[in-house]
């Protein structure tokens, strides 16, 4: 049953479906599914995106669950895609072995698929769908057809061909996805050994993006730090400056002051040297004169 048509107001929302609680048919598939519900749970709560309507990986047809609008008594069960069949008043005969056979094994591919690629759930106009993993088989010209389509999406979202998109990365985990629906439907082990590989990537490439953000963080810290630093720097430089500035003040200061005390000095000196010049001179000429008049004393005497 196909889902209506999305009215103008009406709102679209979609989110993966919780696991089925059937328990698989193998313990390896149990614990395996388990841990892939698990991944798959905290990939969709760290991530929070909305699955897109359009996929590479191949969906049956969405099955309606249940209406809201309805109301129900407490013990009633919710509405599946099938409506139960009709209750009988006589004894129940027994169901035919072979066909119940048949239909639990073509009921395990689903289940595992089921397991390993959550069902898509959706609520549109107080009605909730969902929509299974195809369990059919591909040939050749769907693997051909799933590389046209990849090339195709990739052109037409403007995947970057190198370095780091999440455009590219989302469209080659689908098609990888896909790849692994259609393994598994031949064989089942090949299958959950494929996504311990997704979830191996998918993990390594988690520790990769976390390792960024915080070498991201760790540079911004550093980066913070040297700014603030250089602010620091740059206060510390320009209060050195100005005590450098005020010290040459300082020391042209002591420079004119040791010059005028020189010139004064010197000026002093040449005064007390022409003043010992002159007192010189003038104690020669009294001894001139003082020796003069000794001779003219003792010359008339002889």
């Amino acid at each position: 049953m196909a889902p209506p048509a999305a009215t103008k107001g009406s709102a679209r929302r979609f989110r993966p479906a919780r696991r089925r609680p059937e328990a698989l048919p193998a313990g390896a598939f149990r614990a395996c599914a388990l841990r892939t519900a698990a991944v798959a749970m905290a990939t969709r709560a760290a991530a929070a995106m909305i699955p897109p309507p359009d996929s590479l990986l191949r969906y049956n047809p969405p099955v309606l669950v249940s209406r809201r609008t309805e109301k129900r008594s407490p013990g009633a069960r919710p509405l599946k895609g099938t409506p139960p069949p009709p209750a009988s008043t006589g004894p129940v005969p027994p169901p035919p072995r072979p066909a119940a056979a048949a239909a639990e094994s073509a009921k395990q591919p689903q289940e595992i698929l089921n397991a390993i690629l959550p069902p898509r759930e959706w609520e549109e106009e107080n009605r909730r769908w969902v929509q299974e993993v195809s369990s059919a088989p591909s040939t050749r010209l769907d693997v051909v057809h799933l590389q046209e389509q990849l090339d195709l999406r990739l052109r037409q979202r403007q995947a970057r061909e190198t370095g780091i998109c999440p455009v590219r990365r989302e469209l080659y985990a689908q098609c990888f996805d896909e790849l692994i629906r259609e393994t598994t439907i031949n064989c089942a082990e090949r299958g959950l050994l494929l996504l311990r590989v997704r979830d191996e990537i998918q993990m390594t490439i988690a520790a990769y993006q976390t390792l960024y953000e915080s070498s991201v963080a760790f540079g911004m810290r550093k980066a913070l730090q040297a700014e603030q630093g250089k602010s620091d720097m740059e206060k510390r430089i320009a209060e050195l400056e100005e005590e450098k500035r005020e010290l040459e003040r300082q020391v042209s200061e002591e420079k004119a002051k040791c010059e005028a005390v020189e010139k004064r000095e010197s000026e002093r000196r040449q005064i007390e040297e022409k003043k010992h010049t002159e007192e010189v001179q003038f104690l020669k000429r009294t001894n001139q004169q003082l020796k003069a008049q000794l001779e003219s004393i003792i010359a008339p005497n002889k």
